[in-house]
């Protein structure tokens, strides 16, 4: 598969009260065309400013910079508004974590549905209603006709979510790019959520940018996963070597979190990952883990490359000076 989303050097930068906060601290990553791409950590890691930076929709007072950030061999920064609202809602779209607060009040779910189609050449108003009510039914909408006359309040949160989703295929884009999209969901309806995306984007073939903190919905839908901490990617790969082999302290620590049926017994303490976040606002420098790391010595306070910890032929790409250290460490649990 081809490279649809080549992102290098992304920087993003929020001035406050005391000092700039770097959100985003030079990531770099791919998406290929109909791939599903997981971006994971925890909240204010990153995730939420990438997607806005990727659609031009940061802040006004947010700095943003790249090398380059190409999406199918355009550089997104060149463009202008105008070029930008083309590709939007056309051949990238977004699904925001509330849509409750991203559908208008003000208008029928019939009229937001069909806006970004009738925006489009040669598009009547009668093929971009035809279009809404095929992907209400294929979003598990029943009685489409009449939901088109419906406006937000009149639906639940996981319809609304729902609708969001259809919203976002209305043009068939190449890239869909959702913001933890179940997570004002119950379980029961996100996990019929999840199926759903993960379903259409193999029918429609679409590229998915899916931002989440929940490693449980990673293993479910993803095909490559990107780990962020503290505004970096910090470990890279298929999702399957990850879950097997991670090879940064940080996603071991996320992993050794999550309760394992028949090794986590009733009412024992759950682990965690000692110590906090540190501040992003001022001068970052070197690993920001190592306070939280048991790895840690003199040569974490150096900024750490971003190596590939593979022999084989999938990369498996970890910022971490200790990868050594932590391989030996799983060669070790295995032994045991």
């Amino acid at each position: 598969m081809s490279v649809l989303l080549d992102v290098k050097n992304l920087r993003v930068d929020l001035p406050t009260e005391n000092g700039v906060l770097h959100a985003v601290r030079g990531i770099d990553f791919q998406v290929k065309r109909g791939e599903m791409l997981c971006l994971v950590g925890e909240s204010g890691c990153g995730k939420s400013m990438t997607s806005l930076a990727l659609m031009g929709l940061l802040p006004r007072k947010a700095k943003c910079t790249a090398d380059y950030m190409r999406f199918d061999g355009v550089d997104l920064q060149g463009l202008s508004d105008k070029q930008l609202n083309q590709l939007r809602g056309k051949r990238m779209s977004m699904i925001f974590q509330e849509p409750m607060t991203s559908l208008n009040p003000s208008y029928t779910l019939g009229n937001q549905l069909c806006e970004a189609m009738l925006q489009q050449p040669n598009v009547s108003r009668a093929e971009a209603r035809e279009r809404a009510i095929y992907l209400l039914h294929r979003t598990g909408i029943s009685n489409a006709e009449d939901r088109l006359r419906q406006y937000p309040h009149q639906l639940s949160g996981g319809l609304r979510q729902r609708v969001m989703i259809a919203m976002s295929l209305m043009c068939n884009p190449d890239l869909i790019i959702a913001d933890e999209p179940t997570t004002a969901l119950d379980v029961t309806i996100q996990a019929q959520i999840l199926r759903m995306i993960r379903e259409l984007q193999k029918e429609f073939g679409t590229a998915v940018v899916f931002i989440t903190h929940d490693l449980g919905v990673v293993s479910r839908i993803a095909d490559r996963v990107a780990v962020m901490y503290a505004g970096q990617v910090v470990e890279t790969t298929d999702v399957a070597q990850l879950f097997a082999s991670p090879q940064h302290p940080y996603t071991r620590g996320l992993l050794n979190c999550i309760p394992v049926r028949g090794k986590t017994l009733p009412g024992s303490k759950l682990q965690a990952i000692p110590g906090v976040v540190p501040s992003l606002i001022g001068n970052v420098g070197g690993c920001t883990f190592r306070n939280r790391c048991a790895l840690a010595d003199a040569t974490c306070e150096q900024d750490p490359p971003m190596v590939n910890t593979s022999a084989g032929a999938l990369p498996h790409y970890a910022r971490c000076h200790k990868v050594t250290a932590v391989q030996a460490m799983e060669s070790s649990e295995v032994m045991a």
